[in-house]
C-alpha cells in the first residue's frame, strides 16, 4: 500500500481540492484507494457527501479501529474514513517521543488498498510529524506566491528537523493563473527545481464548484483542463513512485 500525504501548512492552497480529485483518479485508474480525511473541518468527506458513524472519534482511531468506520462512496474502487471533529485534538492525544504512532494504525490497512491517500490538517505539530514519517510520499500544493514558496522552503527544514529523507516530498504549483506575471515568473524559476513535479493545476472555477457539487471535478466537468491536470498529476505521482 502506497501511503500519500497530501499536506500543506498554509491553508488555501487547494489541499484537500487535490486530495479528493488524486484519490478520484486514482480510483479510476483501478487501484483500490481509501481517502483519510485527517483534517477536523471535514471538507474531504463533505465533497464526497460522506459522513463518519456516530461512534467514530479520535478515541476509536487511535485503538485502530479503522475497518468498521471506513465508509464506499459513490464510485468504484473508493471509500472513506471521514474525520470527525474530535481530530482536532489528536496532537494531545498522541504520545510524545512516539512519532510512528501513525504508521502502526495504518499498516493494518496494507492488505486492503493499493493507495492510502490523507487530507492533512494545514499545520505544524506532532501529528503532521507522524503523517510525515507514515507517509510514503508527501504531496504539497504551491501556490505561485512569496508566502507558499517561503510554506515549502518551512516544510523542507521540517523534514530536516525530523529526521525524513526529503527525496519523499512532492511539490506541485496549484491554482496557477498564467495571466499573472508573478505566477509565470514563479513557476518558470522553480519548476525545474526536482522537488517540483511537472504538471501544474489551474486556478478554474469548475475546482471552486466542487463545494456547490460535492464531486470530483471528473464527474462534473470531465473535459475541464483541471480535471485533466489531476489525472496527470495523479499518473505522475505514481510513476515517482516506482522509480523511487
Amino acid at each position: 500500500m502506497n501511503v500519500i500525504a497530501v499536506y500543506s501548512s498554509k491553508g488555501g492552497v487547494g489541499k484537500t481540492a487535490a486530495a479528493v480529485n488524486l484519490s478520484y483518479a486514482a480510483s479510476m485508474r483501478g487501484k483500490n484507494t481509501l481517502l483519510c480525511d485527517m483534517d477536523p473541518q471535514g471538507a474531504a468527506g463533505y465533497y464526497y457527501r460522506v459522513r463518519p458513524k456516530k461512534k467514530f472519534n479520535k478515541k476509536q482511531f487511535l485503538k485502530g479501529n479503522l475497518e468498521n468506520n471506513i465508509r464506499q462512496s459513490d464510485y468504484p474502487h473508493l471509500d472513506l474514513l471521514p474525520a470527525h471533529f474530535s481530530f482536532r485534538n489528536l496532537d494531545l492525544a498522541l504520545e510524545k517521543g512516539k512519532s510512528e504512532e501513525l504508521k502502526g494504525i495504518f499498516s493494518n490497512l496494507a492488505d486492503e488498498y493499493d493507495v492510502l491517500i490523507i487530507d492533512c490538517p494545514p499545520n505544524i505539530s506532532l501529528l503532521s510529524q507522524n503523517i510525515i514519517i507514515a507517509a510514503d510520499q508527501v504531496v504539497t500544493p504551491v501556490i505561485p506566491t512569496t508566502l507558499s514558496i517561503r510554506a515549502l522552503a518551512q516544510l523542507i527544514k521540517f523534514f530536516e528537523k525530523i529526521g525524513v529523507k526529503r527525496k519523499k516530498l512532492r511539490a506541485f504549483f496549484s491554482m496557477v493563473e498564467r495571466r499573472k506575471n508573478m505566477h509565470a515568473d514563479t513557476v518558470r524559476n522553480y519548476r525545474k527545481k526536482k522537488v517540483f513535479l511537472r504538471t501544474l493545476v489551474p486556478y478554474l472555477s469548475d475546482v471552486e464548484k466542487m463545494g456547490i457539487t460535492r464531486e470530483p471535478v471528473a464527474v462534473t466537468c470531465p473535459g475541464s483542463p483541471a480535471a485533466i491536470a489531476y489525472d496527470r498529476l495523479w499518473m505522475e505521482i505514481w510513476k515517482r513512485r516506482i522509480r523511487d
